[in-house]
Order: C-alpha cells, then structure tokens, then sequence
C-alpha cells in the first residue's frame, strides 16, 4: 500500500512537469512569434522611411526648380506662372503618397509646415511676386532637410529598440528551450523508474 501511493505521488508529479513543459513550450512559441512579428513590423516602418527618402528627393528636386525659375530675370511671367504652377501639381500628387506613410508626430509636424510653405508659392504664383516665391522655397528645402534627418534618426532608433527586444526574447526563448529539456529529462527518469519498479522479476523456484 505504501509502494502504491509512493507510485501514485510520483505519477502526480510527472504530470504535473509534463503540464508545466507544456506551459512553457506554449509561450516560448508565443514570444518567439512576438519578437517576430515586433521586429517584422519595425523593419518595415524602416523601409517605409527609406520610401520617404525618395519622396523628399523629389520634393527637393521639384522646389530647386521652381526657385531657379522664379529667380530668372530673362523669363516671361506667364512662362514662370505656367511652369511653377505645372511643378506644384507634381508636388501635390507627392503629397498624396507621402501622407500615406508612416509619420511621428513630430514629422507629422515637419511635413504640416512644408505645406504651408507651398500653400504660400501657390498663393504668390497669382501675384507673380517672384521674390517671395524664391524665399518661400528656400524655406520649404530648409524644412525638407529636417525633415530628412528625423526620419533617419527615428529610424535608426526604431530599429535600435526592435533588435534589442528580438535579441532579448531570443534570450528568453532559448533559456525556457533549456528549462523544457531538463524538465523532460526529470520527467522521463520518474517514469522509466517506476516502470522498472513495478516490473517484478519472478524468484527461482524453491528447492526446499
């Protein structure tokens, strides 16, 4: 009777290990998911940024030219009307893109005021005010440039905190892969013991 509740207490606690390493193997998957998709995730906000990067070039691209043409002295006003007013349509359709990224709220902040800043060179292409146009474009670059530096600067952080958390759970993973060995390896030698246990080798006959 004693041997048959000592059997029973260590099958109990088996189980008991068994459901535990169940547990644990359960939320090692789990996290490792997590860091997955967590880095997964990150990374494509990066990328996201690095589409940015090409937009603010053509940002850049479209603005020197319009300062150049509003800075032409040998050009018709109704020559620079017409093509300012052409290179601002193509900044508009950019505009639709990039409000479609991924945006802090401090670039969000940036971008607000690089909008602004070709609000006013619409407005002043009506009053042909050439002058003001230049100096609002100039304005618009300075922001782009800004605005180019936070996104790497974001990005770079960004990936900074999504490698530490995916090395970290990698961490975790690994030392809950460990825990589960040695918990299925007690496990085993509890149960191969007590089978050998209750298998009874049977005595020589008697010769008396």
């Amino acid at each position: 009777m004693k041997d048959h509740k000592k059997y029973s207490n260590k099958t109990k606690a088996a189980f008991v290990l068994l459901i535990v390493m169940l547990v644990i193997l359960l939320g090692n998957f789990n996290t490792l998911q997590n860091s997955k998709n967590v880095n997964d995730n990150i990374n494509a906000i990066y990328k996201d940024r690095l589409v940015v990067a090409h937009y603010i070039f053509q940002y850049s691209k479209q603005l020197h030219f319009i300062k150049a043409e509003a800075e032409k002295l040998d050009l018709s006003d109704n020559i620079k009307k017409d093509e300012i007013i052409h290179t601002l349509d193509i900044i508009h359709d950019i505009d639709n893109l990039y409000a479609k990224t991924v945006l802090t709220n401090k670039e969000k902040q940036y971008f607000d005021a690089f909008l602004l800043s070709c609000k006013e060179i619409n407005k002043q292409v009506a009053n042909k005010n050439w002058n003001k146009i230049a100096a609002s474009s100039a304005q618009a670059l300075k922001t782009l440039e800004s605005l180019s530096q936070i996104q790497i600067e974001e990005g770079k952080a960004k990936l900074a905190v999504a490698n530490a958390m995916y090395s970290k759970n990698n961490v975790i993973g690994q030392f809950q892969i460990a825990l589960l060995i040695i918990l299925g390896g007690i496990t085993f030698y509890l149960l191969i013991k007590k089978i050998k246990k209750t298998v009874k080798i049977p005595e020589p006959p008697s010769l008396n």
